[in-house]
């Protein structure tokens, strides 16, 4: 009979059987290793993705906050600073004034930004979109502002009570469309009611050269210089911290009010038409005149550096004749200084803060100063 070889004992690949199990082993080690770092290199691909997706959300939400600030709660800052800045100018008590004129700038300035959201979309598009997205709640909150500071007012006096309701009134005055509805005037071109009537319609006051910017300046400067006469001279010595008495006599003379308002005046006036060069292109767009729309940048920041000059004329010529202690007027003479350094920038460079915020830190500067020289004495 036939033996029969037994089959060979090295495999065809020629490992041995064990050796190969080891290597299967290795190969699936390898595989799963592998497979891990795979795994843990997805999920730290998905971590670095999701802390980026998260820098992104605090860098808008931080864009979106710094434009709300910088805008009526800025305002609102700055002329609590001017009417301080008013009071010390006139030698008056701290009183009220300075947070009821807040309170109605924060007002005023909101509903303006809900109300030309579309408009101002090309100039300062971030806070145009939080005025669309949010105007129903700005509206309420500005509400409840000028309710807060019309409350206060009444304990000032009469007086002090109408002069907060003056911005109120300057702004339905220059932006709303109330005032020129009412002017609206038909001309018939012949007798009887023809379809051929002409009708002319009176522009607002924002889209008027010039007019725009002086009824804004004019209507702070009457604020922030008036408010705290009105209530230095109505309000009750509990909040005065000095006796009642008849406005000459808190006002003292009559010269140094006058340059006080005509200073914040000048001032409010650049501080007002400097931000058009910003928005000269969606001025344009929407037909308001202004002057960097209707002359040119050049001709506007010239036209400014005027103003100021004016302004430190007047300033100037008060520390001379006495009106104002020599310390106070070198204060206001800096931030002159400092106005006309911004209004430099003008057409000159691309950051729309640099004209849209800096302008009103020209207070900042000159409350520490005003700070410093009282500390001082």
């Amino acid at each position: 009979m036939e033996d029969t070889p037994d089959p060979p004992s090295t495999p065809l690949d020629g490992t041995d059987s064990l050796h190969r199990s080891s290597v299967t082993r290795n190969i699936e080690s390898v595989k799963g290793i592998e497979s891990a770092k795979g795994i843990e290199s997805a999920k730290g691909i998905e971590s670095a993705n999701g802390i980026k997706s998260a820098k992104r959300v605090v860098a808008r939400s931080a864009r979106t906050l710094m434009a709300y600030a910088s805008g009526a709660p800025f305002i609102a800052a700055v002329a609590a600073v001017e009417t301080l800045i008013a009071a010390v100018l006139l030698g008056l008590p701290l009183t009220p004034a300075p947070a009821v004129v807040a309170l109605v700038a924060f007002a005023v300035y909101t509903v303006d930004h809900v109300v030309d959201a579309d408009a101002d979309a090309r100039s300062t598009p971030e806070r145009a979109a939080i005025a669309r997205r949010y105007g129903d709640q700005l509206m309420i909150a500005a509400a409840i502002a000028y309710g807060l500071a019309v409350a206060l007012a009444v304990l000032g006096g009469p007086l002090a009570l109408a002069i907060t309701l003056l911005p109120g009134t300057f702004w339905v005055l220059y932006a709303s469309d109330w005032l020129p509805n009412v002017g609206r005037v038909a001309t018939e071109l012949a007798a009887g009611d023809r379809v051929g009537a002409v009708r002319r319609r009176l522009p607002r006051l924002k889209d008027v050269l010039i007019l725009n910017s002086l009824v804004v300046a004019l209507g702070w400067a009457i604020a922030v210089t008036a408010l705290p006469i009105a209530f230095a001279a109505g309000g009750a010595d509990a909040l005065a911290g000095a006796p009642a008495g008849s406005l000459d006599a808190v006002a003292g003379d009559a010269s140094i009010v006058a340059v006080v308002f005509t200073y914040f005046l000048l001032r409010s006036f650049v501080d007002a038409e400097l931000p058009n060069v910003r928005d000269v292109e969606a001025d344009a767009a929407v037909g308001v005149a202004t002057l960097p729309v209707r002359f040119g940048v050049a001709t506007t920041r010239r036209a400014l550096y005027g103003v100021d000059i004016v302004a430190a004329a007047v300033v100037t010529g008060a520390g001379v004749s006495g009106l104002l202690a020599p310390a106070i007027a070198g204060a206001l003479l800096v931030g002159v200084c400092v106005s006309v350094g911004i209004t430099a920038l003008a057409g000159r460079t691309d950051d729309a803060a640099a004209l849209g915020v800096a302008p009103d830190c020209c207070y900042f500067a000159v409350g520490v100063l005003l700070a410093g020289v009282l500390l001082i004495g």
